[in-house]
């Protein structure tokens, strides 16, 4: 069982990028999909989630209008789409997926928003 995020990097404010997070071992499709964020010297903070069948979300405030959350449950995979980023998006990105007692965590993706 393993949660892969992808797609991080250093980025110019205003700039773009999207995380990637793949699923190997089970089938992301029944699992409540989360986004994390961890600042350096900070604790880890939602960041945004998506939920099954119909797939409706949820963002922190913080990123709201910028952020978007997405599924492709074919692909096993889940996106985070990071618009019009600051620098204050620069931290580790982490994808979680839940289900029941299952809570499952990937390894973390470097965000570096700086000029």
């Amino acid at each position: 069982v393993q949660l892969v995020e992808s797609g991080g990097g250093l980025v110019q404010p205003g700039g773009s990028l999207r995380l990637s997070c793949t699923a190997s071992g089970f089938t992301l499709r029944s699992y409540v999909m989360k986004w994390y964020r961890q600042a350096p010297g900070k604790e880890r903070e939602w960041v945004a989630t998506i939920f099954t069948f119909g797939g409706s979300t949820n963002y922190a405030d913080s990123v709201k209008g910028r952020f978007t959350i997405s599924r492709d449950d074919a692909k096993n995979t889940v996106y985070l789409q990071m618009n019009t980023l600051k620098p204050e998006d620069t931290a580790v990105y982490y994808c979680n997926a839940i289900r029941d007692r299952n809570n499952y965590w990937g390894q973390g993706t470097q965000v570096t928003v700086s000029s």
